[in-house]
């Protein structure tokens, strides 16, 4: 497991930021649990994350490429200091209080807009799933065990795509209401398959139980009709479900 962040270290950066960048800072967002992250003004947003949380380390790449397309705007960025300056989203109610069809395609949309060909400084996904599930089975409790064999072999299988940017957290809480549009936050950047984004949006918002098979059956086929592939779907649905949420082994591993 990650250390837990220092977020008064986080706080003393995100103040020093605040200064340099003529911004007032404000208090901290309730959900921000892992990076300090604060509102600077009525239009911008201050973030500081831990240098622990190495999956954003092109965070400020990703929001550079996309420019408002799909995702809050970036307007600064101190990479030694993992301090960010981005448009705020407003009203920047996420889409968790949708009905489910229209969360599913709202969702769709926002994937279909940040999904895009993209090279260097995004890493590889392929490169870190491997550790990730030696690192799951090495603490997994009996079900988790169970299905880490299967994830490992359906990835060893997959011919798992280099050239197409995915947000990395795609789900719910971040996607958020901007004027009359939707866009994503708080990415965690890879190049991947576009269909490794999607597990982490059947299983949000965070009260899904992940228990309502139709449901999950229904969101697979709104991202299938856009064009994703269903297999690799549920395959990655599987291999980040067994690291991710090893809770829900059973559920997830019946999905394929």
């Amino acid at each position: 497991m990650s250390p837990e962040p220092d977020l008064r270290a986080q706080e003393r950066v995100a103040r020093e930021m605040a200064a340099r960048w003529d911004v007032p800072l404000g208090a901290p967002f309730s959900l921000a649990l892992r990076s300090y992250v604060a509102p600077a003004g009525d239009a911008a947003v201050l973030k500081v994350t831990p240098p622990e949380d190495d999956e954003a380390d092109e965070e400020a790449d990703a929001l550079a490429l996309w420019n408002g397309d799909g995702a809050v705007r970036l307007l600064g960025a101190d990479r030694t200091r993992r301090a960010l300056l981005i448009e705020r989203a407003v009203p920047g109610t996420d889409i968790s209080g949708l009905p489910e069809d229209e969360a599913t395609a709202v969702a769709v949309r926002v994937g279909l807009r940040l999904w895009r060909t993209a090279g260097a400084p995004f890493r590889w996904i392929g490169d870190h799933v491997p550790r990730w599930l030696d690192a799951q089975e090495r603490r997994a409790d009996r079900p988790s065990r169970i299905l880490i064999p299967r994830a490992r072999s359906l990835f060893e299988s997959l011919d798992v795509g280099r050239s197409t940017l995915v947000h990395g957290d795609f789900h719910h809480h971040n996607i958020l209401r901007h004027a009359d549009d939707y866009v994503a936050i708080d990415p965690k950047p890879y190049a991947a398959d576009r269909e490794y984004d999607v597990p982490s949006f059947l299983w949000n918002p965070m009260t899904n139980r992940l228990d309502d098979r139709q449901q999950l059956e229904d969101r697979i086929d709104a991202f299938v009709a856009a064009g994703l592939d269903e297999f690799r779907i549920r395959a990655w649905t599987v291999i980040r479900g067994s690291y991710l949420r090893p809770e829900h082994a059973e559920a997830i591993g019946a999905l394929l």
